[in-house]
């Protein structure tokens, strides 16, 4: 009897000790790398990368933009919407992205907006960049230096007028990576975010790929508030059984180099359509890769920017139909969905 009492004191002590079944716990990580929920930008997992051109618009690559109407981009909230995205990202902080904003307000969309401050190249990165042929004349840096600091003070301009929508700041997207064609030197990127920050309430970051923040991101993630991560397995010959691992080792090569701030992958995707990698390229590779990423991200509370919401022919080779920047959608350019949103 003695025995029997004593057991049954343990085992109510051991009851009284373990976790509720209604107390929630951590969410478990297939890769190892886990956050806590109040790091979910919005408090959404899955969002999406919005521009919203369409066939024969484009932005200003030196002659002027041909934006969407806004009939169009209302169009495309209300797509997005539909399908259960709250949470998009703006690439600049120019006419385009100022109308989709009023259209949210206006409409009272249940949409949040991370909005981006884009810079031009600052200097002239041909020796590193492979499509680059020749280096930018002086002259055009100049003028780009001039544009940055208008984009700038544009973006912290919406930023306050749309508190309530906009919920952070992107400054910056792939403007330091070694590859890129519109570099900016880090000294000065850093100064724009500084900026930013005392301008502005809402949190800020700058985008680039993952490598370039285990190697060199350091004094900038000093500065900024989370890490804005972009990782494609896909261009990196990835196979799409080797998509979601290698995605989990980038994110967590991130965070064993920075381990003081939040990560949210700004841009993670997979092309539909792609000669530079034709073997990988499909709508079904692709609705697997997001069905992977949303699983993973649910469980690690990581923001994940699904590259991108819509096909946009006017990216890349003009004379390559069938180049992988331009398939990048979750829906067609003619707006019907892919079969990731069927």
């Amino acid at each position: 009897m003695k025995h029997t009492l004593g057991l049954l004191a343990v085992l109510a002590f051991v009851v009284a000790c373990s976790p509720s079944a209604d107390v929630d716990e951590p969410a478990q990580d297939k890769g190892g790398f886990m956050q806590q929920e109040t790091d979910l930008l919005a408090g959404e997992v899955m969002a999406v990368a919005y521009s919203g051109f369409r066939k024969g618009q484009h932005p200003d690559r030196g002659a002027g933009a041909k934006n969407p109407s806004p009939e169009e981009i209302l169009e495309d909230l209300q797509i997005l919407v539909d399908h259960g995205f709250g949470l998009i990202r703006l690439y600049d902080s120019k006419e385009n992205s100022q109308t989709t904003l009023e259209l949210i307000e206006e409409r009272d969309l249940p949409i949040k907006v991370l909005l981006g401050m884009w810079l031009d190249a600052e200097i002239s990165n041909h020796e590193g960049c492979p499509w680059l042929d020749e280096p930018i004349p002086d002259e055009k840096l100049a003028r780009n230096r001039i544009a940055n600091v208008a984009e700038i003070e544009a973006g912290i301009r919406l930023a306050r007028r749309f508190e309530d929508i906009v919920i952070a700041v992107n400054v910056g997207n792939e403007a330091l990576v070694e590859w890129n064609d519109h570099m900016v030197p880090l000294d000065q990127v850093i100064a724009y975010v500084q900026q930013v920050k005392e301008a502005i309430t809402q949190p800020v970051t700058v985008a680039d790929n993952y490598d370039w923040w285990i190697n060199d991101g350091a004094p900038l993630a000093a500065v900024v508030d989370f890490l804005g991560v972009h990782t494609y397995p896909a261009w990196e010959d990835k196979s799409i059984d080797e998509a979601l691992a290698y995605t989990i080792e980038n994110i967590e090569g991130v965070h064993a180099a920075l381990p003081d701030k939040p990560i949210a992958i700004l841009e993670a995707g997979w092309a539909t359509t792609a000669v530079e990698f034709p073997e990988r390229a499909s709508e079904e590779n692709q609705a697997r890769h997001y069905a992977e990423l949303d699983e993973w991200a649910k469980a690690s509370n990581v923001t994940v920017f699904f590259f991108e919401a819509f096909d946009e022919p006017w990216k890349g080779d003009p004379n390559n139909a069938d180049g992988a920047e331009k398939h990048w959608g979750l829906f067609f350019v003619d707006r019907t969905p892919k079969r990731v949103m069927q």
